[in-house]
């Protein structure tokens, strides 16, 4: 047993604090929006110029000009506002987001993250994880534990090339939650069904007790 995708979702949503500006990056992470806890009101913010994004459509909702960093389609809610990329930039490098929720290709035992490219494969551009990573206060990255292969993504050295050193705070995947600490990685929490020995055997990060 595992967490699926929208399980993982669910578990960073309650990475979630009241008040806050949210970033959410490409793939697992779009899913958060749908789980926002009841109570706590965040503003989700997405770098190709739209802060209040609200949860992905239902098929009357579809309007094909509201759509996120990644593409997707998306609501509105009635204070969303839109803006330029240069505006959008401004708000990430000037520190106004409080936290960024993120995918992965690779994390490192120090928080090293990889994720905007793997070499040899066509890259249609970094995006903004670059200044995400640098500019916003708490960095969280969902993913997948292992590839498809089995290997692990958690290591003690990136092996791709680099979006951003030291700058992940906690990790969430289909195995549990860890976070990055002196030292290593300190498992937080176990998925349902996932035994802590099991979380260790699958991670080639040095696990910190």
């Amino acid at each position: 047993m595992a967490w699926d995708r929208n399980q993982m979702a669910a578990r960073a949503a309650h990475e979630l604090q009241d008040g806050w500006y949210v970033n959410l990056g490409i793939g697992i992470p779009t899913l958060v929006s749908n789980y926002i806890p009841k109570g706590i009101e965040v503003t989700l913010q997405s770098e190709n110029g739209m802060l209040g994004m609200g949860p992905f459509p239902t098929e009357q909702e579809l309007d094909s000009d509201l759509i996120n960093a990644g593409k997707q389609t998306i609501t509105e809610l009635p204070q969303t506002s839109y803006f330029d990329s240069a505006q959008s930039f401004g708000m990430i490098r000037g520190g106004k987001i409080a936290m960024a929720i993120l995918g992965a290709m690779e994390v490192s035992e120090a928080g090293d993250l990889a994720n905007w490219m793997i070499p040899g494969k066509l890259v249609k551009g970094m995006g903004g994880a670059m200044d995400l990573v640098a500019g916003v206060g708490r960095v969280v990255v969902v993913m997948d534990h292992t590839n498809k292969h089995g290997d692990s993504k958690i290591l003690k050295e990136c092996t791709l090339p680099l979006t951003g050193k030291a700058v992940v705070n906690r990790i969430i995947t289909n195995l549990g939650v860890l976070d990055v600490v002196d030292g290593g990685l300190k498992i937080v929490e176990t998925a349902d069904g996932v035994t802590r020995e099991e979380l260790v055997e699958s991670t080639k990060a040095t696990i910190v007790t």
